[in-house]
């Protein structure tokens, strides 16, 4: 570079002829001055933003490793950009939102601790001033842990709405039962309940693009595209921030949540080698319904401007009538006012654990302080035990989960992989008292990247319920040996830590 600036400063006279007639002899030069300013300029951004280490880091080898390409990647999805249309359309329902959650905490009053144990109250407490939600009493919860009693039931009670049925999936795949959804709503519409469907840009790109989708429209049914995505968008937002979540709220009376997507595993990726998928839904009656209806109407005026009134005509409906005895939080999480919520909360989750912890989850990819907390546990004598799928289908993903096995089985963490299909279950359960359900995975784009939904469930009982289905999950697995896993060729040992650099990025 210097050469080039003496040869500049030697020849004042004849630079602008030179730029006109021998663009060999600058263009190089300005490419490479180029590539530096722009790896400067986007080292000091990353540096400046503040994010966790590991992400700062991962993205600064990202940058500086790959020219150009690496400053490309990082402009499309290196921050968490929602758009300006969304941001606005968010700011008009944020002030109302936070208005209408503290309504809810004012109804519901404080949670009885006399019969629960001291360790949960903080987590109780912090879940109500991160996400606003505070734990409503009353509500009567149904595990459902197959795929047929999940659609049966779903579908019952679409034939049995009388007023609107509002459902919201990551992933909507035409086939088997989920055709016989479809037929539901086209019901229930003849029937003239208000039908409603979210749907994820990327994840349910088929279906939104098919024959159902098209006939539903037909009937009535209205459907609204989660964070579309194009060529033109992609400059002004971050085209990989996806709404995960899966609700279904039929009559403001009921509601389903968990990690079953609008999909019937027999139709479903059955060419990917991993087996059929297994997934758990939670049907609920009770308080906690209304926090759900408003959660999904938060995401509809987000995409529509249309929500707020219809949280207006629920809002105080739901708490008059309860219908069990289950303590339940609802735990909405995401890249918008909410960054860092559920990143804070699973924390604090697995260190109130005392005697147990058992995590089901199909990506295991922890950054390093979810990490820590596991090993904290077992040094505290708690039993943790993580159970994951044996196949998965990323590539990336199952190579950075597998290079912190060894650490984790070295300090005593009992892992299990699971041999009957792809386990896409996502629970937490701590002790016997407490248990999280929902659409978080234990990977970093669930922690900052996804729009989740979660529930806390602070009920022995229930609890008790989910313990049992980890030990169906567990005679279906092998546990792994720290011995024979360190027996493994290094050259597979190599890429799985060479994939744990991507971990923050995954």
């Amino acid at each position: 570079m210097q050469e080039f600036f003496d040869r500049l400063l030697a020849q004042p006279q004849t630079i602008i002829s030179l730029l006109h007639a021998d663009p060999l002899f600058w263009v190089p030069d300005l490419i490479y001055i180029a590539d530096i300013v722009i790896r400067v300029g986007l080292s000091l951004r990353i540096i400046g933003r503040r994010r966790p280490p590991s992400v700062t880091m991962a993205w600064l080898l990202v940058v500086l490793i790959l020219p150009f390409l690496g400053a490309l990647i990082y402009l499309l999805i290196g921050e968490n950009r929602l758009g300006e249309k969304r941001a606005r359309r968010a700011a008009a329902i944020h002030d109302y939102y936070h208005q209408w959650q503290a309504s809810l905490r004012e109804r519901a009053g404080e949670a009885d601790w006399s019969a629960k144990p001291a360790e949960l109250k903080p987590l109780g407490r912090q879940v109500k001033n991160v996400v606003g939600f505070p734990i409503l009493p009353g509500n009567d919860l149904l595990l459902l842990t197959d795929y047929p009693s999940i659609f049966k039931s779903l579908i019952a009670d679409i034939d049995a709405a009388r007023d609107s049925c509002h459902l919201q999936f990551y992933i909507w795949f035409e086939g088997g039962f989920v055709d016989e959804v479809v037929a539901a709503l086209i019901r229930a519409r003849q029937r003239r309940v208000m039908c409603r469907i979210m749907a994820d840009a990327v994840g349910s790109k088929l279906f939104l693009r098919g024959k159902k989708a098209a006939e539903l429209r037909r009937a009535g049914v209205e459907i609204i595209t989660l964070l579309p995505v194009s060529l033109f968008r992609m400059f002004y937002r971050r085209v990989d921030l996806r709404n995960h979540r899966k609700i279904v709220v039929i009559d403001n009376e009921i509601a389903y949540t968990g990690s079953q997507n609008m999909v019937d595993p027999r139709y479903f990726k059955q060419g990917r080698g991993v087996g059929q998928w297994i997934d758990v839904m939670i049907r609920m009656q009770g308080p906690a319904v209304e926090a759900m209806s408003g959660t999904f109407f938060e995401d509809w005026h987000i995409e529509t401007g249309k929500g707020r009134e219809v949280i207006e005509r629920s809002s105080g409906t739901l708490l008059l009538g309860e219908q069990g005895k289950i303590p339940v939080q609802v735990v909405p999480s995401g890249p918008g006012f909410r960054p860092q919520a559920i990143h804070q909360l699973l924390l604090t989750m697995l260190y109130s654990a005392r005697r147990e912890l058992t995590i089901t989850t199909p990506y295991f990819v922890p950054d390093e302080s979810i990490k820590m907390a596991l090993l904290s546990a077992v040094q505290r004598g708690v039993a943790v035990t993580i159970i994951v799928p044996a196949l998965v289908d990323s590539i990336l993903v199952r190579h950075a989960s597998r290079s912190v096995f060894d650490e984790l089985l070295a300090a005593g963490v009992t892992i299990a992989q699971f041999h009957g299909g792809l386990l896409h279950t996502k629970s937490i359960v701590v002790d016997q008292d407490f248990c999280s359900v929902g659409s978080v995975n234990l990977d970093m784009r669930s922690f900052w990247l996804n729009f989740e939904i979660s529930l806390f469930i602070y009920d022995a009982d229930f609890t008790a319920r989910f313990r049992s289905l980890n030990g169906g999950y567990l005679r279906q697995s092998e546990l792994l040996d720290l011995e024979v896993w360190q027996t493994y060729p290094k050259r597979r040992r190599f890429l799985e830590n060479v994939t744990r650099l991507l971990g923050p990025l995954l």
